[in-house]
Order: C-alpha cells, then structure tokens, then sequence
C-alpha cells in the first residue's frame, strides 16, 4: 500500500522560509522520479517541482529560484526547501511520485498534505 505522508507547513510572514518534508513507502523509492504539487482553495493541483532518481530537478517558473527540491534514497524522502515565500504560495502541499510524462502524478492514493500559508 502506498503511503505518502508530509508535514513542514505552517504561518508564515512574506519573505520567510519554510522545509516541507514528505515520507513514502509502499515503492520503490529510489526507482521513481518525486515532485512537490500544491493546490489552493478553487484551484486546480498544479505542478511546483520534480526530482528524478539521478537528482535532476525543474521547477515551475513561479517558484524558479526561490524553492529547492531534494531527496535522501535512504530514509524515502524528499524536501521541498522555500524560501522569498510569498502570499501566492499559500497552497495544501502534496508529495507524489511522477511518470514519464514529468507532469502527472503516478499514484492516486494522496496523502493529506501540509498546509503553508503566507501572510502579506
């Protein structure tokens, strides 16, 4: 059974930094690509950043510089490291592993997500 589980969020002001960390198992970790999604309120889930097995990493051009994704192989995790936060960031975030299309979660199992919210 897959699991995805993340936690890190939390208030914060505009120009702050906050470490999201998620925890899978049920896979193979190390054999699948990982990415970071997030989804306000009304809005679709959209893509924030990827990470493949080998460590290549894209972000989304809104958070471009200012995020960093990265993962340890030996404790199933990955990171999503935020800082410049801004009030547009305020999102549910979710980890999920990715396909080959780069953009689509690979899993439908969700987990609950980690709240982040930015204040002006």
């Amino acid at each position: 059974q897959v699991q995805l589980v993340e936690s890190g969020g939390g208030l914060v002001q505009a120009g702050g930094s906050l470490r999201l960390s998620c925890v899978a198992s049920g896979f193979i970790f190390s054999d699948n690509a990982m990415a970071w999604y997030r989804q306000a309120p009304g809005e679709q889930r959209e893509l924030v950043a990827t990470i493949t097995r080998g460590s290549s990493t894209n972000y989304a051009d809104s958070v471009k510089g200012r995020f960093t994704i990265s993962r340890d192989n030996a404790k199933n995790l990955v990171y999503l490291q935020m800082n410049s936060l801004k009030p547009e960031d305020t999102a549910v975030y979710y980890c999920n592993a990715i396909g080959r299309s780069g953009q689509y979660p690979r899993f439908s199992s969700w987990g609950q997500g980690t709240q982040v919210t930015v204040s002006s």
